[in-house]
């Protein structure tokens, strides 16, 4: 059985046949959705989507350096012209968090975060 992330390769492959459109809003929407259905069904969660679930927005909100009780959707928008362009950012931004070390002190993940969606977003 695929997990979030597998979803998530296939909507970042064709998110038209997924969600419609190249949306961020859409596919948070999507992810809630998905991780609804398989709690219905008795589906346990992986580390790695725990993970996600729990640290995502938090380390985004570190990385973007955004205070805010939004939706982490809406902390990609914050930093992103349109839609399209806040779901392309996702996925890098998804990427860099996967590949993070977890034992990397925040400051210094801060740093190094910022410093590369900095080169990418100008």
């Amino acid at each position: 059985m695929s997990d979030i992330f597998d979803t998530i390769a296939k909507i970042h492959q064709q998110p038209g046949m997924y969600l419609g459109t190249s949306s961020v809003t859409v596919l948070r929407h999507f992810l809630v959705g998905y991780k609804f259905a398989r709690q219905e069904i008795g589906i346990l969660p992986t580390e790695p989507e725990l993970d996600f679930y729990r640290e995502f927005q938090p380390w985004l909100q570190n990385c973007l350096h955004v205070q805010t009780v939004q939706s982490w959707d809406k902390i990609i928008l914050i930093k992103c012209a349109d839609e399209k362009t806040a779901f392309d950012f996702f996925f890098k931004l998804l990427e860099e968090f996967r590949n993070r070390d977890l034992n990397q002190s925040i400051d210094s993940a801060k740093l190094n975060s910022s410093t590369e969606i900095t080169r990418k977003v100008a």
